[in-house]
């Protein structure tokens, strides 16, 4: 048995990560008293106690655990921003590219991507590695998300008793001033030349996930219509367990011609599709911002590190 600490366990990426790991048949969790989840010296011990950590913290803290492993057996799973563009940490995407499964199975320190850079990566990355789309393509992106992604504050705004229905009830874009602090990772894992356009909009759900581009085929280099991009990821996300090209043109994509970004949740799924024409299309891919946005990843990456069946705990 794998022994496991979370550190950071009282936040919602944290709880979610030690419910799956409750019911999971090959690790052992090792607990923190409450009263101590703050005191250095307890903490500093059950990082070098577990075989695996996870780091479910604000990144100034994430960092400082880090630091505190004096060991070189402890493996980390990072689920803050900190360490995603660092290059002496595997980015746990598995599904990244063909080589990314090797290099979580040895690696020490995993950082687990955000939310949307997975939804906007799962979609740009292969597009750009072949050329279909340039690397210099103004990319735009439009992230609609659940509320839980802002963490217990913002759950708390939303759930509050007797709330007024406004001005939750509508979509709230945010980090308008283009700094969300997911653009890195998706400029660097995507492969793209700049950072996209990016505008992120919570709504009033709790969880769930669409992360959509659109492209002009007139202004890439094979002006290939949708069809030809909705094959190409098919074809490379072909036998992901995880990831899933729904097909194309299909009226059971929609309900009543519209989209439900509802469907993945409580799954560490992420279903892709491609909409559109031969003139211009839009990517979408859907992903439970809990799941495969955040604690679904993270105990997919452990299953991969720790030699077991990816799907564990899952």
């Amino acid at each position: 048995m794998h022994k496991v600490f979370v550190d950071g366990q009282e936040g919602t990426t944290g709880l979610q990560i030690r419910e799956r790991l409750e019911k999971h048949a090959a690790v052992t969790l090792i607990e923190i008293d409450p009263d101590k989840r703050k005191d250095l010296a307890t903490r500093k011990a059950l990082l070098n106690d577990a075989d695996i950590a996870f780091l479910c913290l604000p990144d100034t803290a994430a960092r400082e655990s880090v630091a505190l492993i004096n060991n070189e057996r402890t493996r980390v799973i990072d689920a803050s921003t900190a360490h995603r563009t660092d290059p002496a940490w595997v980015y746990g995407l598995p599904e990244l590219n063909k080589q990314q499964r090797e290099k979580l199975k040895t690696a020490k320190r995993v950082s687990v991507p955000g939310c949307h850079a997975s939804g906007l990566v799962l979609l740009m990355q292969p597009l750009v590695d072949a050329g279909i789309v340039p690397a210099d393509y103004p990319v735009t992106c439009h992230s609609l998300t659940g509320y839980s992604g802002g963490g217990k504050k913002l759950i708390a705004e939303y759930e509050a008793p007797g709330r007024s229905k406004e001005p939750l009830v509508a979509p709230r874009h945010y980090a308008l001033g283009q700094n969300h602090k997911h653009l890195p990772e998706m400029q660097h894992f995507s492969g793209l030349a700049f950072a996209p356009n990016f505008n992120p909009i919570v709504f009033d759900f709790y969880k769930g996930m669409t992360v959509c581009i659109p492209l002009e085929s007139r202004l890439l280099e094979a002006k290939p219509p949708a069809k030809y991009v909705h094959d190409f990821l098919r074809e490379y996300y072909q036998g992901e367990r995880y990831v899933t090209v729904m097909p194309f043109d299909d009226p059971a994509n929609l309900e009543h011609g519209a989209f439900n970004p509802l469907l993945t949740n409580n799954t560490n799924r992420a279903d892709l599709f491609v909409f559109g024409n031969a003139e211009r299309m839009l990517l979408v891919s859907r992903l439970d911002n809990l799941g495969k946005g955040a604690s679904g990843a993270a105990v997919q990456n452990m299953n991969i590190m720790i030699g077991v069946d990816e799907g564990m705990g899952l």
